[in-house]
């Protein structure tokens, strides 16, 4: 393992701390890390660390020693506005776009580059527990002993006290209806203090209009504090694609309407892609 790999750990960590709000807050957001070797990285007290860690604090905090430039799509764009609007004036929004369409590496960027921005990337096998214990982990909150009242207690009062909180429910559409009920008691309990964005596939809209269809309990409530309207992001257009491949060193046009016409507007086909031309013999 490099020098040069440890130094670029070191910086993104540097960011990772101030954006947690301590050394302490980092930690308590990362498995297996504890505060005493976020101090050794920051303190350049390198030589006790094993290479086992630094890959793993590398890569909770987000950094890859693979080359890749980001590019700022037109969905990235938007989903910047909007998280920008909600975490400034509370608001609530409900956004949807295909897989592979960059939603979740906008979300990941944004919160490393804004204080008091909670991610959580949603999973189908959650359930009320884990899915406070996941928000709370984000918050870098310990929560050893507390029950699921107390867990919600600390997450209302924690971000209650910060200035202008965030909250993004990443896949959405894979939380239980016992798990996505908590959406409303956040909302009701932090109105007008903490923003809420909750982000999935198309599955999601059509999963709550069904709901309110089938007059199921809580539909009607979510779909009233989303505003009764989801956010259609745009997809991976041309342009998009053109510029991926420019800033990825491949400029040929030929190349570039290969990559685009094969991608089926995937970001993560594009970057296959993208490394297959780059490798050909």
């Amino acid at each position: 393992m490099t020098t040069d790999f440890k130094k670029q750990v070191h910086e993104k960590l540097a960011l990772f701390i101030n954006q947690k709000g301590s050394q302490n807050k980092a930690a308590n957001s990362l498995n297996g890390v504890s505060s005493a070797l976020l101090s050794q990285i920051m303190n350049n007290n390198w030589e006790n660390i094993s290479e086992t860690m630094w890959r793993n604090v590398a890569s909770q905090i987000g950094h890859s020693s693979k080359e890749w430039v980001f590019v700022e799509t037109t969905d990235f764009k938007i989903i910047s506005k909007f998280l920008t609007d909600a975490q400034q004036n509370a608001n609530v929004f409900a956004m949807t776009g295909d897989a592979g369409s960059g939603k979740s590496k906008s979300f990941d960027l944004y919160v490393s580059d804004n204080k008091n921005a909670y991610l959580l990337s949603c999973a189908e096998y959650w359930n009320r527990k884990e899915f406070l214990v996941q928000l709370l982990t984000s918050m870098g909150v310990d929560y050893s002993g507390f029950t699921v009242a107390e867990m919600m207690n600390e997450i209302v009062k924690k971000l209650k006290s910060q200035q202008n909180p965030l909250i993004i429910l990443d896949e959405a559409d894979k939380l239980p209806d016992t798990v996505l009920y908590f959406f409303i008691t956040l909302y009701n309990r932090l109105e007008d203090h903490c923003g809420i964005i909750l982000c999935a596939t198309d599955h999601l809209s059509k999963r709550i209009s069904k709901g309110i269809k089938l007059n199921r309990k809580g539909y009607k409530e979510i779909n009233s504090r989303i505003g009764r309207k989801f956010i259609e992001l745009k997809g991976v257009n041309y342009n998009d694609v053109t510029q991926i491949c420019i800033a990825n060193g491949v400029e040929s046009t030929k190349d570039i309407k290969e990559i685009f016409n094969d991608s089926e507007c995937d970001l993560r086909r594009v970057k296959r892609k993208i490394h297959a031309v780059k490798n050909r013999v």
